[in-house]
């Protein structure tokens, strides 16, 4: 007689050659097989556990240089059995306490979701503090400022905690060898205990239920070492279809036995085709493996079911576990895409670093493109396990250096602002000392060379900024209101002095000068210049209304004097009638010689005014030899005149003697 146990299906026709799938359903011993499977996962999930802390830990530190990366995975893993709502409602001290109580109460193997999840929901509530004690901190002291958390004791009595959940881990795992030993001992000795019962002359009940005893001490029995299960597993079975073949059972009980057995493994077919719906694939795969200890430790049933109800079973686990492959092929991929991304930020955040910026306002702008940057790496989900420590030490690489440079460019700035206040402070003290000053030109020119100065010294602290160009603008309001007040003060008499010049000019308009001659325009010019200032807007208009008028005074003055020389000259000739030519001859001699060299003169002045106006600022002197030329022409014309006069006078005289 054969067992349903005997399977004939290899691990890879169940699992469809997964490497992703256990060989749970390999003929082997139903505990030890998928018992040795779950331990190396222990031993797996410990070590993974271990590195996923010590990945928390260099997230903090890199939270205090501006950084923080969430453990993705880790919460991915813990979401599936453990419901992280509860302990998202739960406070720190509630977390720290719940994870004490846990390592106190339950078996160290079982803990690790437990764990990650508590994790989680603790550092999400740090960093959420972290968070907002930063930019308390830097909306008080500035964003040059370096943040330093301060230090979190529940955050140490935490990892206190996992330090001894990861001893305690170890401890079972180093244990785990030994143990298994031990049970492949025990179970050797229940195989020994099945050969003798085939000899045995006890009664058919009680040979049987020695049978059924031994049959439950193998199923209570753990693990063995991985190398044995499939050896000991067909030794086992061997005797236990020898139990069946030799032993001189009923057929009755022997039928009722294999009914129980077919219902049993009916049920089992049936939930394995129900994981179908289930909507966790890791899940429906966990329960599979549990399916199939269900199935190994069910006894035999009758020939004709046997093959039918074995590939129902080995249909539905063969889809699940094509699934399962599924699920971790396409989350392989995805981590490959993970790797891609967050490769392209690692250089992306490489670039920032290395750039030179050289002012606050270029910091600043880097500073919010690497927060960028830590914002899409956190959407990010994790890498392939070899290679996501090192992607992560790579970003956090960029960003520490990026921080640490920006920490050395504002240490820099410190001690460049304290320099720049220095300097304004001395640049204060000046204005504040010329702020009482009653020299308005000189201090005007040197407050205005201070506010030139202040512009040319750099930025100070933020928190000096306001303060002392408070200081330094006070001075100089100061100083330019008294003097707005004193110019105001004057204004009235420039106006005053406006009126007194306009009833001047109009005064010298009307004066007769022929009459008050040169004495008169002296008079003129010297109330003129005991007059004072007049408003700047109207300086240059009265002045030259002014010269105008003296201009025409001297004009009128300068015609009447050559009308009287003139005459004189007429009277001058009419006394030289009788007399004879010699007295004519010898003015005319002079007055043409005089003429002749006038022009000489005229001649000269001309050629030197093209040569000053090749000269810079020569524009006075151009102008006064203008000034000669005119009244050398003047005199030219009346030097000729008085030659016509002679002439008309000599001709006069001739025609007399005639």
């Amino acid at each position: 007689m054969t067992t349903e146990n005997s399977f004939n299906a290899t691990p890879e026709e169940l699992v469809g050659k997964s490497d992703a799938t256990l060989n749970v359903t390999a003929p082997s011993d139903s505990s030890a097989a998928v018992e040795e499977v779950a331990e190396n996962q222990v031993e797996a999930v410990a070590v993974e556990t271990t590195a996923d802390f010590s990945e928390e830990d260099a997230a903090l530190d890199a939270e205090k240089a501006g950084l923080a990366i969430g453990d993705e995975m880790a919460e991915e893993e813990a979401a599936a059995d453990v419901d992280k709502g509860d302990l998202s409602t739960r406070s720190k001290q509630e977390l720290v306490d719940l994870f004490a109580s846990l390592l106190e109460s339950e078996p160290v193997q079982t803990l690790r979701k437990s764990v990650e999840a508590i994790k989680i929901a603790f550092y999400k509530q740090h960093r959420a503090e972290v968070d907002a004690a930063r930019k308390a901190f830097e909306a008080e002291n500035g964003e040059e400022a370096v943040f330093t958390p301060a230090a979190d004791g529940l955050e140490i009595r935490l990892k206190e905690l996992f330090k001894e959940y990861r001893r305690r881990r170890d401890e079972y795992i180093a244990n785990l060898d030994s143990i298994k030993e031990e049970n492949l001992k025990t179970k050797l000795a229940i195989i020994e205990e099945l050969k003798e019962l085939v000899n045995s002359d006890e009664t058919l009940n009680n040979t049987f239920s020695k049978f059924r005893d031994l049959q439950q001490r193998w199923k209570d029995t753990g693990v063995v070492p991985q190398s044995k299960v499939k050896d000991l597993w067909e030794t086992y079975n061997l005797h236990v279809e020898n139990f069946y073949n030799f032993i001189k059972i009923n057929k009755e009980l022997r039928d009722l036995d294999l009914k129980k057995n077919y219902e049993q493994k009916v049920q089992l077919c049936e939930a394995a085709e129900s994981l179908m719906m289930e909507p966790s694939i890791v899940e429906a795969f966990h329960k599979l493996q549990k399916l199939h200890d269900e199935w190994r430790e069910t006894g035999p049933v009758a020939n004709e079911y046997k093959e039918t109800l074995w590939d129902r079973f080995k249909a539905a686990s063969s889809r699940i576990n094509k699934q399962h492959q599924e699920y971790f092929d396409s989350l392989k991929q995805e981590q490959m895409k993970n790797l891609a991304l967050k490769s392209e930020l690692c250089a992306k955040t490489e670039a920032l670093a290395e750039q030179p910026y050289t002012s606050r306002k270029e910091w600043n702008k880097a500073s919010e493109r690497l927060i960028e940057l830590q914002k899409m790496w956190r959407t990010i989900g994790f890498a392939p396990k070899k290679d996501n420590t090192r992607i992560y030490e790579r970003f956090r690489t960029a960003c520490d250096r990026f921080f640490e440079a920006k920490r050395e460019f504002y240490a820099g700035i410190k001690s460049e602002m304290e320099h720049n206040l220095a300097l304004k402070q001395e640049i204060c003290e000046a204005a504040e000392a010329l702020q009482s000053s009653d020299d308005w030109k000189h201090a005007t020119e040197e407050l205005i060379a201070l506010q030139a100065k202040w512009k040319q010294v750099g930025a100070v602290s933020r928190r000096h900024s306001d303060a002392i160009w408070k200081r330094f603008r006070a001075a100089c309001d100061r100083f330019f209101e008294r003097k707005s007040q004193h110019f105001a003060s004057i204004e009235d008499e420039h106006e005053a002095n406006l009126k007194k010049k306009l009833a001047l000019i109009e005064e010298m308009s009307a004066a007769d000068v022929k009459v008050g001659g040169y004495d008169m325009i002296k008079e003129f010019q010297r109330r003129w210049s005991e007059i004072g200032y007049v408003p700047i807007k109207q300086k240059d208009a009265i002045h030259k209304k002014y010269k105008a008028a003296v201009d025409q005074l001297f004009g009128i003055l300068r015609g009447s004097e050559r009308d009287r020389s003139m005459n004189r000259f007429k009277e001058r000739l009419q006394g030289m009638k009788g007399s004879d030519d010699k007295r004519l001859r010898n003015e005319r001699e002079r007055l043409y010689n005089k003429v002749r060299q006038m022009e000489q003169d005229i001649a000269l002045l001309e050629n030197n005014i093209g040569f000053f106006s090749k000269s810079k600022n020569a524009e006075a002197m151009i102008a006064d030899i203008r000034e000669k030329i005119a009244k050398s022409k003047q005199e030219l014309q009346d030097t000729i005149e008085k030659v016509r006069l002679i002439d008309a006078r000599a001709q006069e005289e001739g025609d007399k003697r005639e």
